[in-house]
Order: structure tokens, then sequence, then C-alpha cells
């Protein structure tokens, strides 16, 4: 009778020992599994870097917040008024600026579409999650003020402003709400501007020449845009001459261009309902950016030559291509030839 109870005991112990250790094992894959999910849905454990939520963020669009999420108070005040400096940057630092007399009449807006909100029109969604950033063209990290200040310097032709003064400080307020509910290090794939195939040929300014002529309406026949009445500020930009962006922005390479006129030109075009073909962006860029504009002394930038872009129309290089193939291509040689010196590196490492 007491070896029964015994043997009773015994079994029921190792019974609740057996399911103790199911309910441990089956509560460890749970979570295991429910962490799995939650990466897949951009929940990322501290300290790792989640590949996949990197992935996503590139399928994803991002559609910009709307006025009415803009905070009352101070704050949305400030918000506000880096937004009107992003649309109107003349009025407050052109020719006749209100603020400081530091640049070309042009505004942010005219590159930065729609104060920046237009996809793929170099819109600030990756702005607040990107920055600060290493820059290869300054081989630095560079601050959001600091990265205004280059665009002052380069697409509006101009001095630095007072990064510390509240203009600045509003302008960062702004690109920082418009890119508020994107995650730190990603970048929706509706940033900055489409991404063309490179042609089989050097781009051809005579053609772009022909095509131009849909944008001599705004632009005007010698590129010399349009000024509004008051003249402070430019409605529709200079694409050359010496109010036009200087030869060291962004927008003189001709990749840039030719992605920026494919999605966002002539006026009112979207990159789903584009108006030009991928060579007609290619040529009118190559005619744009032949013409005459004011110079940028760029001894410095890229000085790690193999960073180089390879539409950056300005040597040394790294390879033995000239100045004006990398300015107008055809690009793949050069592409295969930078792949090549790449794999060489890595192997001799």
């Amino acid at each position: 009778m007491k070896q029964n109870l015994y043997i009773k005991k015994k079994t029921y112990v190792v019974i609740f020992i057996i399911v103790f250790l199911i309910l441990v094992i089956g509560g460890f894959f749970y979570l295991s599994r429910k962490q799995i999910s939650n990466n897949a849905n951009g929940h990322v454990a501290p300290g790792k870097k989640d590949t996949n939520q990197i992935l996503k963020a590139d399928t994803l669009a991002w559609k910009a917040p709307e006025e009415t999420d803009i905070p009352a108070g101070q704050a949305g005040d400030e918000i506000r008024y880096g937004k009107e400096l992003i649309a109107h940057t003349a009025i407050y630092f052109g020719p006749k600026g209100k603020v400081a007399k530091i640049s070309n009449g042009m505004n942010c807006q005219n590159c930065h579409n729609q104060a920046g909100t237009k996809p793929y029109g170099f819109n600030f969604s990756a702005v607040a999650g990107s920055f600060p950033q290493f820059r290869n063209r300054s081989e630095s990290w560079v601050s959001i003020a600091g990265r205004i200040s280059s665009c002052f310097h380069r697409s509006l032709n101009g001095q630095s402003p007072d990064t510390s003064g509240k203009e600045i400080k509003a302008m960062i307020a702004y690109m920082m709400w418009v890119g508020k509910n994107v995650p730190k290090g990603i970048k929706p794939k509706d940033a900055g501007i489409l991404k063309l195939n490179y042609l089989n040929r050097p781009a051809n300014p005579v053609q772009g020449k022909i095509v131009y002529t849909t944008c001599q309406t705004c632009h005007g026949k010698d590129g010399q845009g349009q000024l509004n009445e008051q003249g402070t500020e430019y409605i529709f930009p200079p694409l050359w001459g010496k109010h036009s962006y200087n030869d060291g922005a962004g927008l003189y390479r001709l990749g840039n261009f030719a992605g920026f006129v494919k999605g966002n030109m002539p006026f009112g075009t979207t990159y789903r309902h584009p108006v030009l073909t991928d060579e007609q962006a290619w040529d009118v860029a190559a005619f744009v950016n032949s013409k005459p504009r004011p110079h940028k002394n760029q001894s410095k930038d890229y000085s790690i030559i193999t960073d180089k872009p390879i539409d950056f129309p300005f040597g040394p290089y790294a390879d033995n291509f000239t100045e004006k193939q990398h300015k107008y291509g055809p690009y793949k040689p050069i592409l295969e030839e930078k792949r090549l010196q790449t794999k060489n590196r890595n192997l001799n490492k």
C-alpha cells in the first residue's frame, strides 16, 4: 500500500516536471517567433541593425504629413516659418532679401518641389532620420544646418547663412516635421529623385536643345527664368547664366538632372505620369548643363577620388576616362571599370 502511494507520488512529480519543461520550452519558442514577427514588422531589438526593415522601407511609399498636423503654439509657428523660408527663400535671402542678401534669387523649393513634400522631387522625407550624415564629397559628417549651408553655396550660388539664427532653425524644424513619421536610418523609396538607366551613348546637347523647346515657356528661351512682379524671387528658376545654380550644385551632375526632370518636368508632371522619355531627359540635361553658369572651386571635393560619382564632371579620376565622358557619358564603361577596381581593391586587402 505504502509502496503504491510512493510510486503514485513519484509519478505526479515526473508529470509535473514534464509539464513544466513543456511550458518553458513552448514559451521560449513562442517568444522567439514573436521576436521574428516583430522584426518583420519593423520592431528591432536594441543595438541590432535590421536589414529586413531597411529593405522593406525601400518598397514603401511615403506621404507627407498634412498641414493640419502642425502643432499649435510656438513650435507650430516655427514649422510654418520654416516652410515659408523653403518656399520663398529669395524673399528672405535673395538679392533683395529681408534677412540677408546672400543668394541668387532662387528658392529652395525650385529643387525641393512643393516645399520638399513631392515624391521623387528631392523631398525631405529622409532628412530627420538620416542626419548627421557622412558625405563623400566633403569626407566628413555633416549636420542638417551644414547641408543647408552647402546648398546656399552651390544651388543658390551664395554665401553661408547664420546657422545659429532663427531662420535656419525654423527650416530644420520644418524638415524634421516633414519626415517625422520616418524611422531613423530609413530612406523611403520615393525620397530623392528617379534613377534612370544609363544610355548606350553619350547624352546629346544638340538633341537636348530640341527637347528644351517644351521648357522655354517657363524658363525662357535663354534659360533666364521668370521673376515675380516685385523682382524678389523667381517663379520659374533660371537654368543657366549668372543667376542660376553653379557647377558645384548636385543638379550639375547629369544623372541628377535627368532623374529630376523625368519625374517633375514639364511643370506639373509626376513620376507616375512622366512626359519625357529617358533619352529626352538625359539629352535635355546635357543641353542645360552645357550652357555657361557660375563656377565653384571644387578642388577639395572628393579628396578620395575613388569616391567620385561616375558623372562627376571634374577630374582627377581613378580611371583613364575623360572629363567629357564623365560629364556626358556613355557611363556604362566607366561603371564597369569602377566595379573592377573595387573588386581588385577588395582582393588585395
